[in-house]
């Protein structure tokens, strides 16, 4: 099995660079095969230029490479503004571009279908909320969530090969809830992985 972890989180003092440590951790003791993108490590730029910088280019055409060698794909990030990181949110921009991720087919003159072009991997998503879970599911209909699997997941992965898991009021639990979180992404990785 290859992994990619995928972290969008500008501090490594995070709780998102805690669950972004607990994956390579795991994938290490399970002998998985594994790399990772750390798009701030990376410097990498999430605004679409019009003319883009050579190392930029060339960073993703790195990252799209790193996604056809992997089977799995696991991507944590924050959720700022009911969206993820503005570097993930470029990530998905200029990385999962069309003619790589997907294409669209067309039906009739003005519309068409995404086919997804990376049909063979599996995404697992780990976001953090500063919010609990009440307001976040009922109030806001657990938009960040809807719009990944149907906004981004499914044109690029196609339906039922994501798993998205949230993890709520990360900025006011303690530690023992905090290890028990990372307990769950081991449960989790477990269950997925092996």
């Amino acid at each position: 099995m290859r992994v990619l972890n995928i972290i969008g989180h500008p501090s490594k003092k995070s709780f998102n660079y805690a669950i972004h440590n607990k994956v390579k951790e795991f994938c290490k003791q399970n002998k998985l095969e594994y790399k990772y993108i750390d798009l701030h490590l990376d410097k990498f730029d999430p605004v679409l230029h019009e003319k883009e910088s050579n190392y930029n280019s060339n960073l993703v055409k790195e990252y799209q490479e790193r996604i056809k060698w992997a089977d799995v794909i696991i991507i944590t990030s924050p959720v700022w503004w009911f969206r993820l990181t503005t570097i993930l949110e470029g990530f998905f921009d200029k990385v999962l571009a069309p003619g790589f991720a997907y294409k669209f087919n067309p039906i009739t003159k003005l519309y068409g279908y995404p086919q997804p072009l990376l049909k063979d991997k599996k995404v697992i998503t780990f976001l953090t909320h500063g919010a609990p879970a009440l307001p976040v599911k009922t109030i806001y209909a657990n938009s960040v969530k809807l719009r990944l699997l149907l906004g981004v997941y499914s044109f690029c992965f196609g339906w039922f090969k994501q798993s998205i898991y949230q993890f709520w009021s990360v900025p006011f639990v303690d530690d023992n809830k905090r290890v028990k979180y990372l307990d769950k992404v081991t449960k989790i990785l477990t269950k997925k992985l092996l």
